[in-house]
């Protein structure tokens, strides 16, 4: 069997492609970073980075140009400012809407793409990293768990039963990715998860809130802020 792993270079997808190189082998995965018109590369450069570490194929896909009307915070278009909240304080303000991060249907049209990739490769599943947390209160409602299921039905069957999709992480939270990626050995020090492009993460975007509570729930600190 050969795995495909939707690739951001972050960490909970960094940590995806690990258990599928743990279970598949290096030589039986491959990494699909894709593009969509945000604000900066270093996740693009970190997924290469980390493709190398693990000895697996990396593909590219620029999906761009279908995200070019979206006023999401995260995309070169937008001037706005990323929020400097966590997603709970974000959430209070939407009135149940996605937080501003969140990149229209991005979930379900990377999945689709992937699905297609997949297929041309000889792959029989999909894995990506959506976990509870990012679901939580409806910020990312597609790494939701209903979302992943109704998902993977739509592959299973326009694939012709296939391919089928795996989201290992949708019922943990962030400390819990964490968790399994100690034991997987996870070079979380190559990732990048930050909304912002600086040479260190920001440390108060969403994600970046997220990631550091996460490794300190593990009793660490996350290895992009030691130092300071």
């Amino acid at each position: 069997m050969k795995a495909l792993v939707l690739f951001s270079g972050g960490l909970d997808s960094t940590t995806c492609l690990a258990l599928a190189v743990e279970k598949y082998g290096a030589g039986n995965v491959i990494a699909l970073s894709v593009s969509y018109g945000q604000k900066h590369d270093k996740e693009i450069q970190a997924a290469r980075k980390i493709a190398q570490h693990y000895g697996v194929e990396l593909k590219s896909l620029d999906l761009a140009a279908i995200f070019a009307d979206s006023d999401c915070s995260l995309l070169q278009k937008n001037d706005g400012a990323i929020p400097e909240e966590s997603y709970a304080e974000q959430l209070a303000k939407t009135g149940g809407k996605p937080v501003s991060t969140y990149v229209p249907f991005r979930n379900g049209l990377f999945l689709s793409s992937a699905a297609s990739i997949a297929l041309a490769n000889g792959c029989s599943v999909i894995y990506y990293g959506a976990h509870s947390d990012d679901a939580a209160g409806n910020a990312y409602p597609d790494c939701s768990e209903s979302f992943n299921r109704a998902m993977n039905e739509a592959v299973f069957i326009g694939s012709g039963q296939q391919l089928r999709i795996e989201a290992p992480f949708v019922e943990m939270t962030k400390a819990d990715v964490v968790r399994e990626g100690l034991r997987l050995n996870v070079p979380f020090q190559l990732t990048w998860s930050c909304y912002e492009g600086g040479d260190r993460p920001c440390g108060v975007c969403g994600t970046c809130r997220d990631r550091a509570a996460a490794f300190l729930a593990n009793g660490i600190t996350d290895p992009l802020l030691k130092g300071e």
